[in-house]
Formats: C-alpha cells, sequence, structure tokens
C-alpha cells in the first residue's frame, strides 16, 4: 500500500513573464518598467508547491507543452519534491503562459494563455485514480477545462477545495454544490454572485450568505489585508472573520500569488491538522500569504516550513 498522500492539485502550470514597473499602465498606455523576470506559475502548480514547501506530500495533475518552457517546469516540479507522475508534456502545444504587471505598490494584473492546459480533460482523472484514492484534500482551480475539474470533483471522496477563479459570471451549479469548500475572493465572490463590488466586511457576509443559498457548502472570501470571512451551510448566518497578519504597506513587494499561497496553505492545514476549526486553518493560510507578499515573484515567495 503507497504512503497516503496529502493533497492533491488537478490543474494548470504556466510560465510567468513578469515587468515590474512604477504603476500599472492605462488602456493604450506604455509605460517603461525598471525589471523583468520570468516564473513559474499557474494556480495548480502554484498551490501545489505552497503546500509542498510547507511539508505535505503532494501530486500534481497537470498538462505542459513539449518545450523548453515545459522542461523546465518538469525540472522545476522535481525540485519541489511533487510527484509528477501525471504531469504530461503534449507533443505540438505550447506551455501555458502569463503576461504579469506589478507596481512600486504591490499590485498586478495579469493576461494568461493556457496552452496545453486546455487538453486537462475527464481521463486524466481516471489514468490518475490511484492518487484520488489515497489524497486527503483535493484542490482545484478554473485555468482548465470545467468538465476535468467537475469529473475530479465528483471522483474525490475526501475534502476537496475549489479556488473558483479565474471566476465565472455564469458559474455551473454543479462547481458550487460539489466542492467541500468553495473559495473566492471579493472579486470573483462579486462576479459570481453579479453584483458590482464587494468593499465591506458586511458586503462580503452578505456575499457568503448568497453563494451558500446557491448551493455551497462551505464559502471562504479572502479580502486581501483584512483577512478572511468564512461560513458554512449548517448555519448560513454564522458568519466568522479572520483578520490577517498586519504587513506594514512599505514592506509589500509584490501581491502576485498570494492567493495561491493561501490555497496551498489551508489545503496543507487542512490535511495534517484536521482535528483544528476551520477558522485555525484560515489564520495559518493567512499567515502565510502575508509572508509571500513580502518577497517578489509567485513560487519564489512562497515561504518553507
Amino acid at each position: 500500500m503507497s504512503e497516503p498522500l496529502d493533497v492533491l492539485v488537478f490543474g494548470s502550470a504556466i510560465i510567468d513573464f513578469i515587468c515590474y514597473a512604477p504603476r500599472l499602465p492605462k488602456p493604450g498606455e506604455t509605460l517603461h518598467g525598471h525589471k523583468f523576470q520570468t516564473g513559474f506559475g499557474g494556480k495548480g502548480a502554484n498551490q501545489c508547491v505552497a503546500a509542498a514547501r510547507l511539508g505535505s506530500k503532494t501530486a500534481l495533475i497537470a498538462k505542459l507543452g513539449a518545450d523548453s518552457f515545459g522542461t523546465n517546469y518538469m525540472n522545476q516540479l522535481r525540485a519541489e519534491h511533487i510527484n509528477v507522475e501525471h504531469v504530461q508534456q503534449i507533443p505540438g502545444q505550447t506551455t501555458g503562459v502569463a503576461q504579469i504587471a506589478v507596481s512600486a505598490g504591490g499590485e498586478n494584473n495579469i493576461i494568461i494563455v493556457v496552452g496545453a492546459n486546455n487538453l486537462l480533460s475527464a481521463n486524466d482523472v481516471a489514468s490518475a485514480s490511484q492518487l484520488f484514492a489515497q489524497a486527503k484534500v483535493l484542490v482545484c482551480q478554473l485555468e482548465t477545462p470545467i468538465e476535468a475539474t467537475l469529473c475530479a470533483l465528483r471522483e474525490f471522496r475526501g475534502i476537496s477545495i475549489l479556488n473558483a477563479a479565474p471566476a465565472l459570471a455564469q458559474l455551473p451549479v454543479d462547481l458550487l454544490r460539489l466542492p467541500t469548500i468553495l473559495c473566492v475572493n471579493e472579486t470573483e465572490a462579486a462576479l459570481i454572485i453579479g453584483v458590482k463590488s464587494i468593499k465591506s466586511i458586511n458586503e462580503a457576509n452578505a456575499a457568503l450568505k448568497c453563494l451558500i443559498e446557491l448551493g455551497a457548502n462551505t464559502v471562504i472570501i479572502t479580502l486581501g489585508k483584512l483577512g478572511a470571512v468564512c461560513a458554512s451551510k449548517a448555519d448560513p448566518m454564522a458568519y466568522e472573520l479572520v483578520p490577517a497578519p498586519i504587513v506594514p504597506s512599505d514592506l509589500v513587494v509584490d501581491t502576485t500569488g498570494a492567493g495561491d499561497a493561501f490555497i496551498g496553505a489551508l489545503a496543507h492545514n487542512l490535511a495534517r491538522y484536521p482535528a483544528k476549526e476551520l477558522s485555525a486553518h484560515i489564520l495559518a493560510a493567512c499567515t502565510v500569504a502575508s509572508k509571500s507578499v513580502q518577497l517578489p515573484g509567485t513560487q519564489s515567495s512562497f515561504p518553507y516550513d
């Protein structure tokens, strides 16, 4: 019998191209940046690396292109001690890429071209059935085909987390109902429930209630430096705010990947400390995310245990 797996991630792997500039450009504007770097990203791989660095035994199911980017990424995943048995390089396909702009204040905007990630399918769930049977926690996102993600969520019998990002205005109801935990930020939550924005704790709590009414079981809405709010179907009016550690603004370097650091840490803590309350897991995840914003890059900013 194989050793139990803590965290299984079914999702994306993308190469980041990051430009640092004094501020984010306006539409149609060209800015001079002061720094450029490449990095390893994609929500799926990011979240897997975040969990692995905290000490979880992890595995990733993903697709890469049969190009130098894909080969480099495969080597990087192995260096992070991630099980890559079900990470495939696909001939004729390009590895996914993300174009990221980061301002001096740490804000960012991102454009992704998912490439080989589009080929992740239900067949990959079937071929990795042993991993699905072993894992304690499954993590999914929305950078890969929805039907494949739905198949993964239906197959899994443990605790599942869906990070519904990038958000969809018309989210299929099964994506709300199937995961144990739905986790989104305030912008994603607003898009899913059809409101213009969420700018306060009260508005976030109202969004929690709405998402549960739509079919979600447990919902976490991350609120950046404020922390996160959560509620569950068992008592949808019992909102809980978990404050994040305070990070002085002059120490915030780059917020890229902070949400993925949160999800990876949440999965790690759920797998390793199942007796703890959800609020304790959220606090631990907020702490990891707060550390990540103090360093540049995405995976390069994720802390080790």
